[in-house]
């Protein structure tokens, strides 16, 4: 359930793209992100700082592409979200007393300290890479294509391939680390 309400605001910009335009798309895509973030305050639930870099960059990149009328803002977004996580997951790669996967993951289960340095190391590859190829599907792959064209493949690539590389990515690092996970227990209170 978390996971859909994660990507409330990309599924919004999916049906509206489907359905209208890019502008369309983006204009829904800012609602949905601060109807996300607004929920998760009146519920007074934790807003994590995934959901306030990417309302940040929804808003500022999002509503640049709305005034402008220029949709190389938006395809820029997902580029500077990752590379906005590669810095915090360097960051503290280098500075933290425990690493962002750490913090993120650490009450869930229990691994060694190297093991969680190299998680944290290889998400922090792995958001910087898919930055690089957001860029790359966004603005040079079938560069020779109608813009339209091109547009509706970034959408699909955006929608559906950063979701399979994820999903494939944390796949393969969860068989690479399995070895060494213990699971913490949850205690509930009765």
């Amino acid at each position: 359930m978390k996971l859909l309400f994660d990507l409330f605001p990309l599924l919004i910009f999916f049906g509206v793209f489907s359905v209208y335009d890019i502008f369309a798309a983006t204009g829904a895509a800012i609602a949905a992100s601060i109807v996300q973030v607004g929920w998760l305050k009146f519920s007074k639930k934790p807003i994590e700082p995934m959901h306030w870099i990417t309302l940040a960059a929804i808003v500022l990149l999002g509503g640049a592409t709305i005034l402008l009328r220029d949709d190389a803002f938006i395809r820029w977004k997902p580029t500077v979200v990752y590379w906005c996580f590669a810095a915090i997951i360097f960051g503290t790669q280098v500075f933290g007393r425990k690493t962002a996967v750490e913090y993120l993951m650490g009450g869930k289960m229990e691994l060694p300290s190297n093991r969680w340095r190299l998680m944290n190391l290889s998400f922090g590859v792995f958001t910087l890479v898919m930055g690089i190829l957001n860029l790359y599907v966004a603005f040079y792959y079938g560069a020779d294509m109608d813009p339209e064209v091109q547009r509706t493949h970034w959408v699909y690539f955006k929608v559906f391939g950063t979701l399979i590389l994820t999903f494939l990515f944390i796949f393969l690092l969860m068989l690479f680390i399995a070895k060494d996970i213990k699971m913490k227990e949850a205690h509930e209170d009765n």
